[in-house]
């Protein structure tokens, strides 16, 4: 039996389609969501935030204790609940979710729309049967010529 090494285990692996595939998927999406965060950040949330005061959501929180100065002169950072960021993240979430299930709704439809021209489209026409060689027909030929014999 052959030894096999760690690293010839890895490149069979890395090199197999579905790996290959997913690699470029997680790139791109890792972009997407980039591109999705700035049309959430730039374009949707300053009219919303415009429509209901010009509140940057970001900004958004529930101060739930004070900042204050300590005895000695530094100072105590306030204790707030971000809630803003949050539903900053949930809009990112949702356009991102919503996006890859237009686009996987549209691959479907793509997808499907080329099974069915590939099953409307015509069989090919079966290769006609080869034509017997010289020695067959003269064997074909004998043969006939026996039976006519019997």
């Amino acid at each position: 039996m052959a030894k096999s090494t760690f690293l010839q285990d890895f490149k069979a692996f890395a090199m197999k389609g579905n790996v290959v595939d997913m690699a470029v998927g997680v790139i791109i999406g890792g972009a997407f969501g980039k591109i999705v965060t700035s049309v959430v950040n730039d374009i949707i949330m300053p009219p919303i935030g415009l429509l209901v005061g010009g509140v940057n959501f970001k900004d958004l929180k529930w101060v739930m204790k004070e900042a204050t100065t300590a005895a000695d002169g530094t100072e105590v950072a306030a204790v707030t609940l971000n809630y803003g960021n949050f539903l900053q993240q949930t809009f990112d979430f949702l356009i991102i979710a919503f996006s890859i299930f237009v686009m996987i709704k549209l691959i479907a439809k793509l997808t499907e729309k080329k099974k069915k021209e590939e099953e409307a489209a015509p069989a090919p026409a079966p290769a006609p049967a080869p034509e017997p060689s010289a020695e067959e027909k003269l064997l074909t030929e004998i043969r006939d010529l026996l039976k006519e014999k019997k």
